[in-house]
């Protein structure tokens, strides 16, 4: 199977899978936030962030304008944000939490679009 299929497959299954977790069990986001205010959680996350990320990266750099560039920003977002744990904790809890707590209902929506997009590309569903 081709990387890029595999790749949008994992995301677009993740991505549905986390939004129906997020929004039948909201509080679920709550703990994820109180977890990361503990350091041995908040450091194992950055660990597992920055892996994933750049393992992602290392196999799918891809800047063209169609689902292969989700992909690839979701690899670099997941290393950014695994750096940013790991270099400035408390800031970026502190900024995750502010932008939770704001935008919370977009990013649900978006979590579940980008997800059935990517579903759609990879099995071909609805064709445009």
């Amino acid at each position: 199977m081709d990387t890029s299929v595999f790749l949008t497959k994992f995301w677009g299954w993740y991505l549905i899978i986390f939004f129906f977790v997020l929004s039948f069990n909201p509080k679920r986001i709550r703990q994820i936030f109180k977890d990361l205010r503990n350091e041995k959680f908040l450091i194992l996350t950055a660990f597992i962030a920055i892996l994933v990320g750049l393992l992602n990266i290392l196999f799918h750099n891809i800047w063209e304008m169609n689902e292969k560039l989700i992909i690839t920003l979701i690899g670099w977002a997941s290393l950014f944000i695994g750096l940013a744990l790991f270099i400035f904790p408390k800031l970026t809890v502190d900024w995750l939490e502010f932008l939770n707590i704001k935008l919370v209902q977009v990013f649900y929506i978006l979590l579940f679009l980008v997800g059935l997009f990517l579903l759609n590309t990879a099995y071909g569903i609805v064709t445009i």
